[in-house]
């Protein structure tokens, strides 16, 4: 049986509301800010294109769940207080705020426009799921199936995820981390008292983990650069008690099969 929108979270007026389909903006799913940080989210509503889209009292804002096709998570109801030339100024009010980050809605909308009114689509949301909790990322998919953005990535490390962080934080291993831009790659390893998750970790709040090559490439971009670039994968895991000479021999074995070091690569070594 079919759960429309409408049968756990009416809304008696419409006509009074803006609905915010918040999608890739080009650099970063709204997905992963809305993880990362709330008063980021907020940011997304308070954008202003050369357009005064956001012309009605309240915003609906629901956000894309690039995980699953036509899957959306409600993001709150916004009030418009203030429509300046560059920005809103907007608040969160209490409407549906025991939904927030954990009703999932399905749609197809395909249309290229994020900012329509609400009355036009409001019947076409059925309800996927409820979630126990608020989305704080998506569950740990295993070792061996690891690759992941930056920006979902920090987003999972600023949470931090329990269960991530119980898979990572005591593992040793070699990962890699490949910028889209320009395809070079660069190999590193997790080892002595560092886990996976505390490397990565280190990444997370800086873009270049301290490795002078990343550094350098980051210089005046930061992590926008990282978020709309970079992709981790763990190419091998290993227990704690593994010996950081063989961990770092693999690494090397890595930059060699991969062609990390040089012209094509971020290694130095």
């Amino acid at each position: 049986m079919v759960i429309r929108l409408s049968d756990v979270f009416p809304v008696p007026d419409p006509q009074q509301y803006k609905l915010h389909f918040a999608r890739h903006n080009g650099s970063e799913h709204p997905l992963d800010v809305f993880v990362r940080s709330r008063d980021e989210w907020q940011n997304w509503q308070e954008y202003r294109p050369l357009r005064n889209w956001f012309n009605r009292p309240y915003i609906f804002s629901v956000v894309a769940f690039y995980h699953e096709p036509d899957r959306w998570l409600f993001g709150g109801v916004w009030r418009v207080l203030e429509r300046l030339p560059d920005r809103y100024v907007v608040e969160l009010t209490e409407q549906g705020v025991g939904f927030i980050g954990r009703l999932k809605l399905h749609t197809t909308y395909r249309q290229r426009g994020t900012r329509i009114n609400l009355e036009n689509q409001i019947d076409r949301f059925t309800v996927s799921e409820i979630l126990p909790e608020p989305y704080a990322g998506r569950g740990f998919p295993g070792h061996d199936w690891l690759e992941i953005g930056f920006a979902e990535l920090e987003a999972l490390i600023r949470a931090d995820r329990p269960d991530w962080r119980g898979a990572l934080e005591h593992t040793k291993g070699v990962y890699l981390i490949t910028d889209t831009r320009t395809g070079r790659l660069y190999v590193g390893s997790a080892h002595g008292d560092q886990g996976v998750w505390s490397r990565w970790g280190a990444y997370a709040d800086t873009g270049h983990g301290g490795n002078v090559q990343l550094r350098a490439l980051l210089e005046g971009h930061g992590l926008d650069y990282c978020r709309a670039h970079f992709r981790f994968a763990l190419l091998e895991s290993h227990a704690a008690r593994t010996a950081d000479d063989a961990v770092l021999a693999r690494e090397g074995h890595w930059k060699a099969i991969l062609r990390s070091r040089g012209e094509l690569g971020l290694n130095r070594n």
